[in-house]
């Protein structure tokens, strides 16, 4: 008797492994949506900011506002594939602890289980694949995100850089912007004018 309980109790751990690790996924994943979540939020903030009169003024608003006209769409996609990954997650919760369940009840009953077990173990574990692979596209979009706005940032540094680099002063005076007053101007001897 003391085997066949062994027996049950580790044939009902057996889920419970790849339980948890559907949980902490589920906890990770819940995170990445708040994250989408907030980053749409910030995003509009800033487009209401760049199309007002003042945010206009501001160097290269326009490769900005188009860059976060580029950047929503996939956001938007980011979130859905989230939310999918949770619902795939929680169904495979759920299958699994199904599964323990009848494993266990199938043993008080004292009768053979079958097949059912079986088919519920491995629909959650193919349901834990899925939500794993939905996680990866979702990964891949927030890295091209992340790679378009670095190359933004990358360009607005070299913009504001241009201007205050002393090697170019050609470039800070086509600009707009007029050489600091504490540095004197060169002068031009008689043989230049």
């Amino acid at each position: 008797m003391a085997d066949i309980s062994l027996n049950v109790l580790s044939a009902m751990i057996t889920p419970a492994v790849l339980i948890s690790g559907a949980g902490t996924l589920i906890m990770s994943t819940s995170t990445r949506v708040g994250r989408a979540t907030d980053r749409v939020r910030h995003l509009t903030a800033r487009f209401r900011l760049l199309v007002s009169a003042e945010g206009q003024q501001e160097p290269r608003a326009r490769e900005e506002k188009r860059m976060i006209v580029r950047q929503l769409p996939r956001l938007a996609r980011r979130t859905r594939l989230l939310v999918r990954a949770m619902t795939a997650l929680y169904l495979a919760v759920a299958l699994l602890v199904l599964t323990s369940i009848l494993i266990g009840g199938s043993a008080l009953l004292g009768e053979i289980s079958g097949v059912l077990p079986v088919l519920l173990a491995v629909a959650g574990s193919a349901s834990l694949a899925y939500a794993a692979l939905l996680l990866s596209f979702e990964t891949r979009l927030s890295a091209r995100t992340t790679r378009e706005e670095m190359d933004f940032l990358v360009g607005l540094g070299e913009h504001y850089s241009a201007l205050y680099d002393d090697t170019y002063p050609e470039v800070a005076v086509e600009a707009g912007s007029a050489p600091p007053a504490s540095e004197p101007r060169p002068q031009k001897s008689p043989e230049q004018t």
